[in-house]
């Protein structure tokens, strides 16, 4: 008997492997193996067995079966090929993504001493170990302090040397009683406290959840977009249908964004359904991951909630899967491959699952509107506020006029918004300030010869981070710690620092109010998600006026005291060479706009642009989301963009610039089997030309859905150009394929 495997490396083909007698009865499609390959060891799954080989050459026999039986699900291996026919993945890549080899089969938990106080207290004994054994009394106290809940008895160390061994001696007093239980998986640092709410659902929230409860229990696929201004109670919706998916003895799956800046949903999900939930997100140690799994696959956990992988948890019997802020870009894995997106990944497992799938947002995407205007989703609003809450007034300050009263080159918070955040210290009122790059300034100029300093790897500005006083590179990580005091080029020391970071505003903001208590939120300062979620709690508490930070702080969040949001700069990435720059910037400011005034006070916006006239900024500014989808669905159906076209992007990256030009004018010029509604455009030079010393060139493919519905004919011309195309020569350049690509960039 022979296996046919598919190896997690960038080959479309499987490999033949002899089965070994030992195992011939056990070997079965969708379970793990590990395989020689070369002089090397490798993982792969069996997606075919059959009885004779067609390969001429010596076969080799599988080393090692991983997996007695097959593991996953017949929906997750549905979606697995799925995925690895729509986003022209290797099938062995995309099962590792979906089941990581990391994820051992044979787990075992890992158990750990804990000490309860059994309330059997003699009274005489206890007198003695305070003046004979003070150190077990003490040990003692902390215990029974605790009741009825029991205590890690490593956490002990605190107060004495052998924790176990004094345990033991109070266990056989019968003071306390030892047992070992499998370490519980801190969510501490990822969601806030529990906290019990009691809410009266308004009429839009009530029709909200009777659509969709409607759907539920029916084992038949039903997609919904839920369309809800922020503030509208929409987390509170996802509780009660979930509520409903319990009932019916179904399991849900709730996509965030980014787990650690959703701790507020976190901790409000444990509050209603304690016990039940599972937390999937990258900060788990191996061990913690491993466990997690085994107990989704096991049904111990009825809702997994996390970021983009979560998708792939091996829940049984999904009922519901809900994509809240639908519309962010964290859901699209741009690398490795896999190139998915984790929301189209989610309507497909809901099909599959005949589940019902719940997309979210105040902003939906372009394409979800879209389709539900198709009636491919149903569309459900909510179309006000939750309670007393009130939409905020907003502002425009024109930086130009700024300027040019100030005699500044270049304003950075100006005086409508200084005025502003002064008059809400005053009345101790908080402030969210989005400005959405990090660092200090985002170049250095040398007004001399007008050289500006770059990173070498990357052919990017360095940015100016006043913290460490360093250059760095945020496309690479590139790290120049010695200062530039004059310029590479001319040796100059006329230098200008432009642009302006989340630091520069924190260290204006710090000179003009000394008072303030002012905390910064970007990747700069978070290296953990628990990281971020003390700043979020301490904000949450009033212990912090003015939270600075880039977009991650723009969205998720709902704190009742913030009544004024500040947009430093709205114009950046509005004029990007990406025909989703303006959606993007949109998005940004209509949910930064969303934090304000979310409890009974009235919240207020200021939007400092350059580009006062701009639709998309007026638009934003009106918080008229009629309009920017009129304006944004006319812009595309005339380009033909998304949703009106497929879309894939071609990049070639090699070392030689020249090269990689030449390559990918050939490639382009002898691409075969064109039909009609299909546009090919490039080959051109990416954006961010050069990364990690590596350049890039594209070509953009767009199937006008008019004649390619379904996007058919786009795989198959992609199939046939770059996976099956034998006389495909790219030496030692790469060629990486981006269906759906959310940035031309």
């Amino acid at each position: 008997m022979f296996a046919e495997v598919a190896l997690s490396i960038s080959t479309f083909q499987s490999f033949t492997y002899k089965i070994p007698p030992d195992i011939i009865h056990t070997a079965q499609i969708g379970c793990r193996v590990k395989v020689p390959l070369g002089n090397r060891l490798a993982y792969g799954v069996i997606t075919a067995i059959k009885k004779v080989s067609v390969y001429k050459g010596t076969v080799k026999s599988i080393s090692e079966l991983i997996d007695g039986v097959p593991i996953l699900t017949n929906e997750l291996w549905e979606l697995i090929h799925w995925i690895s026919y729509y986003y022209v993945t290797p099938f062995g890549k995309v099962f590792n993504t979906v089941l990581p080899i990391s994820i051992s089969k044979n787990y075992s938990p890992q158990m750990h001493w804990y000490a309860r106080y059994i309330g059997l207290d003699d009274e005489v004994l206890i007198d003695k170990l305070k003046k004979n054994a003070p150190v077990q009394f003490d040990v003692f106290i902390k215990i029974k302090q605790l009741s009825p809940m029991s205590m890690k008895v490593a956490l002990l160390k605190d107060f004495c040397s052998s924790p176990l061994s004094i345990c033991r001696s109070l266990e056989r007093k019968e003071l306390i009683e030892l047992f070992k239980k499998e370490n519980e998986i801190s969510t501490k640092g990822l969601s806030f406290e529990p906290v019990e709410k009691k809410i009266d659902f308004n009429k839009d929230q009530s029709n909200v959840i009777k659509a969709i409860n409607n759907s539920l229990g029916k084992k038949q696929f039903n997609s919904h977009l839920l369309h809800g201004v922020t503030g509208s109670g929409k987390t509170e919706i996802f509780i009660e249908v979930i509520k409903t998916v319990i009932k019916k003895n179904e399991t849900a799956i709730v996509l965030l964004p980014e787990i650690s800046l959703t701790p507020q949903i976190a901790g409000r999900f444990k509050s209603v359904f304690p016990g039940k939930i599972a937390l999937w997100h990258s900060q788990l140690t191996k061990a913690q991951r491993d466990s997690t799994w085994e107990k989704i696959h096991n049904g111990i956990y009825d809702i997994v909630i996390g970021a983009r992988s979560a998708i792939f948890t091996p829940l049984k019997n999904v009922g519901l899967i809900i994509i809240d802020e639908e519309h962010d870009s964290s859901y699209k894995q741009e690398s490795p491959s896999p190139r998915y997106h984790a929301r189209d990944v989610a309507i497909v497992r809901a099909k599959f699952e005949n589940a019902n799938i719940l997309l979210s947002s105040a902003t939906p995407s372009l394409e979800s509107f879209y389709n539900s205007k198709n009636n491919k989703h149903k569309y459900l609003n909510l179309p006000n506020r939750y309670g007393e809450a009130s939409y905020p007034e907003v502002q425009i300050v024109d930086l130009i006029e700024e300027n040019q009263e100030s005699g500044k080159m270049s304003t950075v918070i100006s005086t409508l918004l200084l005025d502003k955040i002064e008059k809400k210290l005053k009345i101790g009122e908080q402030i969210l300030l989005i400005q959405n790059r990090r660092g200090y300034s985002t170049s250095v100029r040398c007004l001399d010869c007008g050289e500006t300093i770059m990173c070498s790897a990357c052919k990017t500005p360095l940015t100016y981070h006043i913290h460490g006083n360093i250059f760095k590179c945020h496309t690479c990580g590139y790290i120049e710690k010695k200062p530039h005091d004059k310029c590479n080029s001319c040796m100059g020391q006329n230098l200008i620092y432009i642009g302006t970071g989340t630091q520069k505003v924190e260290n204006i903001l710090k000179k003009t109010f000394p008072d303030a208590s002012i905390a910064r939120v970007d990747h700069d300062i978070i290296k953990k998600g628990s990281r971020m979620v003390e700043l979020l709690k301490s904000f949450s508490n009033h212990e912090i006026d003015i939270l600075i930070g880039t977009q991650m702080i723009a969205k998720g969040l709902d704190f009742p005291n913030v009544t004024l949001v500040g947009i430093i700069n709205a114009d950046l990435g509005l004029h990007m060479p990406d025909f989703r720059s303006s959606e993007r910037i949109f998005q940004l400011i209509y949910q930064a706009a969303g934090r304000s005034g979310r409890g009974k006070k009235k919240g207020e916006v200021i939007i400092q642009t350059y580009d006062t006239e701009n639709s998309v900024i007026q638009a934003a500014s009106k918080l008229d989301l009629n309009n920017y989808y009129k304006i944004m669905l006319d812009d595309r159906c005339g380009l033909k963009y998304p949703p009106f076209s497929w879309i894939a992007k071609i990049e070639f990256i090699g070392s030689n610039s020249k090269t990689l030009h030449s390559l990918s004018t050939k490639i382009k010029n002898n691409l075969a089997n064109h039909y009609t509604g299909l546009e090919v455009l490039g080959p051109a030079a990416c954006f961010k030309e050069k990364i990690k010393n590596n350049f890039r060139f594209q070509i953009i493919l767009k199937s006008i859905k008019k004649y390619d519905s379904n996007g058919k004919k786009l795989h198959s011309f992609i199939n046939n150009n770059f996976i099956q195309n034998k006389d495909l020569k790219i030496g030692s350049n790469k060629i990486h394929i981006h269906i759906d690509p959310l940035s031309m960039t």
